[in-house]
């Protein structure tokens, strides 16, 4: 008989999932596709802002890494692929922007020279002091991110680099965040042998190679990544059950059953594999009962919530000659209001085919860090009052927009804690233990599109080989 899959979770990890095994099982297999929510792509998402296709969720991929690209690939849009332009990003931190200083690792400064324009003189002198301070090591530990930089370079490279950058991927605290799970090449530097924070962040950076092509960092797709989950979604052909959520799941004597819909009168579905690529919580209480190891594990995972507000201006508008600014924590207006945003990207600089019909330059403003709820709990309205008067701050531009959207991500972040490779470890270890089940999402190996990719393809090539004898081909081979 055909084998039969069911992937929880319409998300890109899922997506992924169901498309490998496409490929991996073939036109007989049944793939069942079941996601909670009234449309698919998790936290990508495209809309139309100002007559333009425009992301609201996650807006690039680390082109570096080869799973998007593969994918683009393999399903035949990679002419959509597009790279940013060439201005550099910013940073408003002690009541000033500057340009956002190179010659650092997540913000932390190979040497102060390379932070000269955004720390204080008093703030330059902690890390000018840093490396006659006693030898660091870690000895295979994990580390709070804030705790061990704050101890070693100080307050302000914190509050005002590391937690802005940091704060763009995970919307998350410094002081909560683990090294090695957020900043691998800086622990990795410790573990070979470096013995202060400048000089680890010294040996990660890349050495230059005057005679190499610079290759982008970054990717997009020229309509958004609607044109990438269409793709997928066809490619996978898989059956798509919209707005139902899984409600439990159970071992039978050839597979599994799960249990979907709403709660008076729930659906059964028996299948023969399946792959859970939903938030860490939904995966903690589906686990409970067949892989309670992993679900207590999954419980520790915490999640940021943000909200995404994108704009359009008038066309004869002029932004500022940067891709974006991101805002240390505590910033305040001149008359002393905080901050609402948490950074603007400048999408019409930042990727030059992305204007509005008529010309309109598209801006997006994030707002949301873990453990601040109040700016969340604000109606749309109000949220995007404060997001403007944020923008007109930062830029003096107090135009109205011509066009605008707020999109809420409750719970779209996790946060990888202290200790957070171990947690993972552990998860999937006790996940190996039973047969026909695999982990994929955001919440394992690296919260960017292109690690959600790798464990929804690594996901589906478990799912395979525990229901064809034989080893299924390598990924990309």
């Amino acid at each position: 008989m055909a084998p039969r899959v069911a992937v929880v979770g319409g998300g890109i990890a899922g997506l992924a999932a169901a498309h490998r095994l496409r490929r991996e099982l073939g036109p007989q297999a049944e793939i069942v596709l079941v996601e909670q929510s009234s449309r698919i792509g998790g936290k990508l998402r495209t809309v139309e802002l100002a007559g333009r296709a425009y992301d609201v969720g996650a807006e690039a991929f680390l082109a570096r890494r080869p799973e998007v690209l593969r994918l683009a690939e393999e399903l035949g849009v990679a002419a959509d692929v597009v790279h940013p332009g060439g201005v550099s990003a910013t940073v408003h931190a002690g009541g000033r922007t500057r340009r956002l200083p190179t010659g650092t690792v997540m913000g932390i400064p190979a040497g102060p020279e390379s932070v000269r324009d955004v720390l204080s003189d008093s703030g330059l002198s902690v890390v000018r002091a840093e490396p006659e301070l006693p030898p660091l090591r870690l000895e295979g530990a994990d580390a709070s991110v804030g705790e061990l930089l704050r101890g070693r370079v100080g307050d302000e490279v914190v509050d005002r680099l590391v937690e802005p950058l940091l704060g763009g991927v995970y919307a998350g605290d410094s002081n909560r965040l683990g090294l090695r799970a957020t900043i691998p090449a800086l622990a990795a530097a410790l573990d070979a042998g470096a013995e202060s924070i400048t000089a680890a962040a010294a040996s990660a950076l890349p050495a230059p190679k005057p005679d190499a092509p610079k290759l982008p960092v970054f990717g997009a797709f020229h309509n958004g990544y609607r044109r990438l989950i269409d793709q997928l979604l066809i490619a996978a052909d898989a059956q798509l059950r919209l707005g139902l959520p899984v409600r439990a799941l159970a071992r039978t004597g050839s597979g599994w059953r799960l249990e979907i819909g709403a709660a008076p009168s729930p659906e059964c579905l028996d299948v023969d594999g399946v792959v859970l690529a939903v938030p860490a919580p939904s995966a903690r209480r589906l686990l409970q009962d067949v892989a309670p190891a992993a679900a207590v594990k999954l419980g520790e995972v915490e999640l940021a919530s943000m909200i995404v507000v994108g704009f359009a201006l008038p066309a004869g508008v002029e932004l500022p000659n940067a891709s974006g600014v991101l805002i240390a924590r505590g910033e305040r207006h001149a008359d002393g209001t905080p901050f609402t945003a948490k950074a603007f990207t400048f999408s019409s600089n930042k990727w030059p085919h992305l204007r509005g019909a008529d010309g309109e330059l598209l801006v997006r403003g994030s707002v949301g860090r873990f453990g601040e709820t109040a700016d969340l709990r604000l109606d749309d309205a109000e949220v995007q009052r404060r997001v403007l008067a944020d923008f007109a701050e930062l830029t003096g531009i107090a135009a109205r927009p011509v066009d605008s959207v707020v999109v809420r991500w409750g719970g779209g972040l996790p946060q990888y804690g202290v200790g957070h490779l171990d947690l993972v470890a552990d998860v999937e270890r006790a996940v190996a233990e039973v047969p026909g089940l695999a982990l994929a999402g955001a919440a394992l190996h690296g919260v960017g599109v292109p690690a959600c990719v790798a464990t929804g393809e690594a996901a589906a090539m478990e799912i395979t080989r525990a229901l064809v004898p034989g080893e299924p081909r390598e990924v990309g081979r």
